[in-house]
């Protein structure tokens, strides 16, 4: 399996797309005013008290208050608030956990009330980004994940990930991990170290020991509701967690984000660094990539798959509902069976696709065509679960139910990956009602007028579609050699496919849209 990541980045912010074999498996976007990243901490204050849901709403800075739960307070949060109040007032200088004696865990079956008061400051960490209507989910339960292994304070346990079967290796992995963590600290060794050597190991804890001594020097002076502790960018979280040998490119649009990234990836996996390219083609580079293509097939109501089948997806607040169709795929009752379970697999091979792309969470229920026979039911639950093996999310399948339904849960930290594939009508925009479109050149120069002569803007460029970008530069004495003469600057005429055919933008010298 050959794997690629393309990072599109803008002034807004950076789409990043991960691909599997050419094609489209997960796309994320990382803006630049998103301060609720999952692993950010928070310095929070309690702003209310919920006996009845026994859960707290904090103020971490967010327009809705952020909502903690008893049980996502971690069994040592009095040892937590505690060191907070103790570094806060000054009487606790240690970086490190040494000198802390360690509170009782809480009683599982406690009540909230029991351990926070109003007004009380706690530092706590981003489970789920907010979604919808609702503010940020947190959890007290502090964590910092590295690449090779997790940093867990207030604990002394090692955790070592299911996936590593051999005994030798998780036992060798142990005291690897033994040697070297500090006192008051857990730490969970993930799946990706199995095989690394101690200085690897050694490394990637000590990076996150100076992360953790950050925490505590930023803790005493952090304002209530201020971040204390930021997670590294989505690119770099990405590259974390997935990086492996089946990495053949890496493919980055801006000269900054492919130094970071380079860096980054040098200083996880050094032998890798090669991999990382700045992307130097004139076309945009999910474009040039087949990327933009990929997303507008992808998204949406309807998704075709191969041979005519094709998958209805809806959405609701609290479920997503996939049916399966056969289209046009014909089958004489012989095999009908052996039909239906084909078009199932490809549609299963899609489901599981769709999951990730879109980073669908909570509750979906897909209706696949009805099949008569037990063997080539649980062959395709089997299908199911071994193509959703691939997928990060922490996911639950069940067997189809008596109705044929399959229902999976899915983890959801972050809002669902949304991209709107209609376009509006290009002639009325939506309205009903067109203007001219001989007018069109005449309110770009009017707007020319505006922008060079009384804005006085230099280096612009203007965004059309590629239609009115051919029209414009056609001929030798072109529209846009004309412009040259009036305006006595050269201005760039640049093709946009996304657009509609009357629409149109100017951007300055830094590429950020001017607005009219």
């Amino acid at each position: 399996m050959v794997k690629e990541l393309i990072i599109d980045s803008s002034p807004a912010g950076a789409t990043i797309a991960l691909l599997q074999d050419k094609q489209l498996v997960e796309l994320h976007k990382e803006q630049v005013s998103n301060n609720y990243t999952v692993g950010d901490i928070y310095l929070g204050r309690v702003k209310k008290i919920m006996p009845g849901l026994n859960a707290a709403f904090i103020d971490v800075g967010y327009e809705k208050d952020a909502f903690l739960h008893y049980l996502d307070l971690g069994p040592q949060v009095q040892s937590l608030l505690k060191l907070t109040k103790q570094v806060r007032g000054g009487s606790y200088q240690t970086k490190l956990l040494d000198d802390l004696k360690l509170e009782a865990d809480i009683n599982k079956s406690g009540k909230i009330s029991e351990v926070l008061t109003k007004n009380q400051l706690i530092p706590v960490q981003i489970a789920k980004e907010p979604i919808s209507t609702k503010g940020p989910r947190l959890s007290s339960d502090l964590s910092i994940a590295g690449r090779y292994v997790v940093l867990v304070p207030f604990s002394d346990v090692i955790s070592i990930s299911k996936k590593i079967k051999s005994n030798t290796e998780r036992t060798r992995l142990r005291k690897i991990v033994e040697g070297i963590k500090p006192a008051n600290f857990g730490v969970i060794i993930r799946t990706v170290s199995e095989g690394k050597g101690v200085t690897e190991m050694q490394k990637d804890l000590l990076d996150l020991i100076s992360k953790w001594e950050s925490f505590m020097t930023r803790l005493p002076a952090t304002d209530p509701s201020k971040k204390i502790l930021g997670e590294i960018d989505r690119t770099s979280t990405l590259l974390r967690d997935i990086l492996n040998a089946d990495f053949q490119h890496i493919y980055v649009n801006e000269n900054s984000i492919f130094e970071e990234v380079r860096s980054y990836v040098h200083e996880i996996s050094p032998d890798l660094e090669n991999i990382v390219r700045l992307h130097k083609h004139r076309d945009p580079i999910f474009e040039h990539y087949g990327i933009e293509k990929q997303i507008k097939s992808a998204f949406g109501k309807t998704v075709n798959l191969a041979g005519g089948a094709y998958l209805v997806i809806e959405h609701t607040e609290a479920l997503h509902v996939i049916d399966v169709n056969s289209g046009n795929r014909t089958a004489n009752k012989e095999n009908q069976e052996d039909n239906a379970l084909q078009v199932n697999k490809e549609a299963a091979r899609e489901i599981a696709r769709q999951l990730r792309l879109r980073d669908m969470g909570g509750i979906v229920v897909v209706d696949f065509i009805d099949m008569h026979k037990p063997t080539n039911r649980k062959e395709l639950f089997d299908y199911l679960r071994d193509e959703m093996a691939h997928d990060r999310a922490k996911h639950t399948i069940l067997p189809p139910s008596k109705f044929g339904l399959v229902q999976i849960t899915r983890q959801r930290v972050r809002p669902e990956m949304n991209i709107v594939t209609s376009e509006v009508c290009p002639t009325c925009n939506g309205t009903g009602t067109i203007r001219s479109s001989i007018l069109l050149l005449d309110d770009i120069e009017n707007n020319f007028n505006y922008i060079l002569v009384e804005q006085n803007e230099k280096n612009i460029t203007l965004v059309v579609h590629p239609y009115i970008e051919a029209y414009i530069k056609k001929g030798l004495i072109s529209r846009q050699m004309k412009w040259y003469f009036k305006y006595s600057q050269w201005i760039k005429v640049k093709a946009n496919p996304s657009y509609q055919i009357t629409e149109f933008r100017f951007m300055n010298a830094k590429d950020e849209e001017i607005k009219l």
